[in-house]
């Protein structure tokens, strides 16, 4: 199996978030970055078990500039064969997602991974839209995947249960929670991950449908107050009349 795994970068979960350029970047200073949760934890390993049963390859892609590639050696130290970086700043959905799709349409791959979502944009657009670009089925949100080598038997969560579907290959595939446990890189990884190819290729054009007007931080949360449980009517008071939730 020829497998295509996409990768992110994101800020740790744990950075300051802060905005620059008149509220219309995200600050980088002092921000450590690691890759995206999803794609690392669920369809990079998804990728790499289905390898190890039935043969092939994975290739991860980036789009991004050269200090990612920090983040794409690590996913090579986990077991991925080989990397692409897509030589450009990230500008929107729209863009990583014709790059990576025109970069697959030329290689040719049996199923093309991503993360559910970024867990800094949260936006779940980039499988969607390169499935779009490549006139290929697109199933989102899997907790499982089953493949024969053929067909694929996908298992997605739905509101109130779970949706079982079949699909053959090619297709793209989101990833979820549950898709695979994740894998710590060890010693022996890291060191071959070293002499892995990694090629830089170069960014085709791509129209930028939406920019970025301006970012905004939520508010503040309030102090916390404490009601005597025995004291009922103050807690519906303020139930009602401050926190507005009756």
């Amino acid at each position: 199996m020829n497998l295509l795994v996409c990768i992110s970068k994101t800020p740790e979960t744990t950075a300051k978030i802060a905005f620059t350029d008149g509220n219309t970047k995200f600050d980088e200073s002092g921000v450590q970055f690691i890759m995206n949760p999803y794609d690392e934890w669920y369809a990079l390993v998804r990728a790499i078990e289905l390898k190890e049963k039935h043969g092939g390859s994975v290739t991860v892609i980036n789009v991004g500039p050269a200090a990612n590639d920090v983040v794409i050696r690590k996913a090579l130290a986990i077991g991925a064969d080989k990397a692409v970086r897509i030589d450009a700043e990230a500008t929107n959905s729209v863009m990583v997602a014709k790059n990576i799709a025109d970069y697959a349409k030329a290689n040719g791959f049996d199923a093309i991974f991503t993360g559910k979502e970024t867990i800094d944009f949260n936006g779940s657009e980039v499988g969607g839209l390169i499935a779009g670009y490549l006139d290929l089925p697109f199933v989102s949100y899997a907790s499982d995947l089953q493949h024969d080598g053929t067909t694929a038997t996908i298992t997605r969560d739905i509101e109130g249960g779970v949706e079982v579907v079949e699909v053959s290959g090619p297709f793209v595939l989101s990833a979820a929670k549950g898709l695979a446990e994740q894998r710590i890189p060890n010693m022996r990884g890291i060191m071959m991950a070293k002499k892995k190819p990694l090629e830089v290729v170069a960014a085709t054009a791509a129209d930028a449908p939406v920019s970025v007007t301006a970012y905004s931080l939520p508010p503040e949360k309030g102090g916390v107050k404490m009601i005597d449980p025995e004291n009922m009517d103050e807690l519906v008071r303020l139930l009602r009349e401050e926190a507005k939730v009756i």
